[in-house]
């Protein structure tokens, strides 16, 4: 199976919301941080329709993609920058790159931060794709869903509430 790109930024933050998610345990329709970020992608970028598509590429998705220049464009919610967010781009990179689709490199952008960031997919980036995909078949393929990871990301995460029912929240 070919991973999504939420599959891939999940390998980098936590393997049990990779496994949950993967296992059809989406706790983020409830999520106010999932809302708030669906809400950002839509009204801070809107004249983008324009010039930018939306392009669905093996069990990829990406809402922004400028074609006639291999721009792709992601849009952050986060007030901070994550390694995930670079590992899902590169990843979208990979993916087009794999279908012969031209493209040059992504932008990430957070609004909050009023910041951007572009991302290149490089030959050592394009050895370690078929890794990651591997490690993602991997831990989805488990029987048992991987241990809480205790780390302080945990207190901003949709399955927070699943991960730690019943335990006390001053322990992270």
């Amino acid at each position: 199976m070919f991973p999504t790109g939420t599959h891939i930024a999940y390998l980098h933050l936590c393997h049990r919301k990779l496994w949950l998610f993967a296992h059809g345990i989406h706790m983020e329709q409830g999520s106010e941080a999932v809302e708030e970020g669906r809400w950002i992608g839509e009204t801070t970028y809107t004249h983008r329709s324009d010039r930018w598509q939306e392009l669905a590429v093996e069990n990829i998705k990406i809402d922004h993609f400028d074609a006639r220049n291999g721009i792709i464009r992601e849009v952050k919610k986060s007030n901070r920058r994550e390694y995930a967010h670079i590992a899902q781009v590169k990843y979208y990179l990979f993916v087009l790159e794999r279908n012969g689709i031209k493209v040059d490199h992504a932008i990430l952008e957070y609004p909050k931060l009023r910041q951007t960031e572009e991302v290149f997919l490089d030959d050592s980036d394009r050895k370690e794709m078929p890794l990651w995909e591997n490690q993602v078949n991997n831990i989805i393929a488990q029987d048992h869903c991987p241990p809480v990871i205790r780390a302080s990301l945990c207190k901003r995460c949709a399955y927070y509430e699943f991960c730690y029912s019943g335990e006390d929240a001053e322990t992270l």
